[in-house]
């Protein structure tokens, strides 16, 4: 579709284009979560219309959307299928970083391609050892450019994209290099064996030899030190996803629940839907739905504001990374909690395969498990107590790599 218009793409405008896609990628959800389908075919329709293209300028063919706009569509993107707001988490934070960056040429350079339909992957987190420390994926310097060799595990939509941002150590520096999907020595595996989020293209990807030419090695990489908005913001996209499982979780099971007419002996009514205990748990449900939504939305504007600003307002990076980490906490645990009550709406006969409601809770327990709980729970608390500053950036792996 074409996007040359220079006027303001309300969100009104924005739910005309992209509501018909999500709906349509709504209704294959089931199925391919059966036959464990990789959504090919729904991540061109989304190219088709230009989704990654949102947080674009419209100068440079996109939509010129606000962050609180993105988010708003990434929950329901989430909520037609949670895969793939997932599958995309990297390709928003590359685009805030050309939307940021200060070389006008490249930066008009990489927004006019995202424009035209690039997607960007990641390939970050490392098997076995990891990179606690340091990233065992090396760039060499070599006559004209550079050489990447390692292996990626978790990479994260790089199956559905053009490009993959790739983390690495250059010389004892953690770096990003950009390289193509399709370059020679780029091998990627389709063998994400998590049960849920089945999806998101999260397999192994290996790099040998892979040639690199001097703009694509962009700087500092995930994990170095120091301040950044990323964070904050990659995680945010998590919380989005889980938003947008309770909002499918809620839908799915009022429309079973309001067609059921079987009940129990001990039933406190002759319908499901007119039972007050049954009631109950679609309250859990939309509860955890909106209180969700709200907490994301309202992160989201605060986002506006530091990326308006160029990200560099250190109380607002603080204040943002707090918040987020304190979202973390209120959304996984009533989205973990109502998608496992859901099933005490009726019998055996929830439990269906055909129906594969089970697949909110699996789906909503695996994006929960990222970044896990507990330890940013700690960090809070000693934030709380003892004025400890947040961990920015995380990785994980052995802490010791010889």
């Amino acid at each position: 579709m074409s996007t040359t218009t220079t006027r303001e793409y309300t969100d009104t405008d924005l739910d005309e284009i992209f509501a018909p896609v999500f709906a349509r990628i709504a209704r294959g959800a089931v199925s391919r979560e059966e036959d464990r389908r990789l959504a090919h075919d729904e991540i061109g329709w989304l190219k088709e219309v230009k989704f990654g293209a949102l947080r674009v300028p419209v100068e440079f063919g996109g939509y010129g959307a606000s962050v609180r706009s993105l988010f708003r569509l990434l929950i329901d993107l989430a909520t037609a299928e949670s895969n793939l707001p997932q599958a995309l988490r990297v390709h928003w934070s590359f685009v805030e970083d050309q939307l940021l960056a200060t070389d006008a040429a490249e930066r008009e350079q990489w927004l006019r391609a995202v424009a035209d339909g690039t997607l960007v992957g990641n390939a970050i987190t490392e098997p076995g050892v990891g990179a606690v420390d340091r990233y065992r994926t090396t760039v060499t310097d070599v006559d004209g450019g550079y050489r990447l060799d390692g292996t990626k595990y978790y990479s994260t939509g790089s199956l559905y994209s053009d490009h993959i941002l790739v983390a690495a150590d250059h010389n004892g520096e953690r770096v990003s290099v950009l390289v193509d999907a399709d370059a020679e020595g780029v091998t990627q595996h389709d063998d994400w064996d998590g049960f849920g989020q089945r999806l998101t293209a999260s397999g192994t990807t290996e790099f040998t030899d892979v040639q690199v030419r001097p703009e694509r090695l962009l700087g500092a990489g995930y994990g170095a030190p120091g301040r950044t908005y990323a964070t904050s913001y990659l995680q945010l996209v998590q919380l989005s996803v889980l938003a947008g499982i309770a909002a499918r979780a809620l839908d799915d099971t009022v429309e079973w629940v309001r067609a059921r007419t079987r009940t129990f002996t001990h039933g406190s009514a002759d319908l499901p839907r007119e039972d007050p205990l049954v009631q109950q748990v679609i309250g859990r449900l939309t509860s955890a739905a909106y209180t969700s939504r709200t907490l994301v939305l309202d992160i989201a504007e605060k986002l506006d504001l530091l990326l308006d600003g160029g990200a560099t307002d250190e109380a607002l990076l603080d204040e943002l990374e707090f918040d987020v980490a304190r979202a973390q906490y209120a959304v996984i645990t009533t989205v973990l909690d109502a998608t496992t009550g859901l099933f005490e709406v009726g019998g055996a006969s929830i439990t269906s395969e055909r129906l594969r409601l089970d697949r909110h809770w699996r789906n909503a327990r695996v994006i929960s498990a990222h970044n896990p709980l507990i330890f940013k729970l700690r960090a809070l608390g000693d934030h709380e107590l003892n004025g400890a500053a947040l961990p920015y950036a995380w990785s994980a792996g052995s802490r010791t790599t010889s």
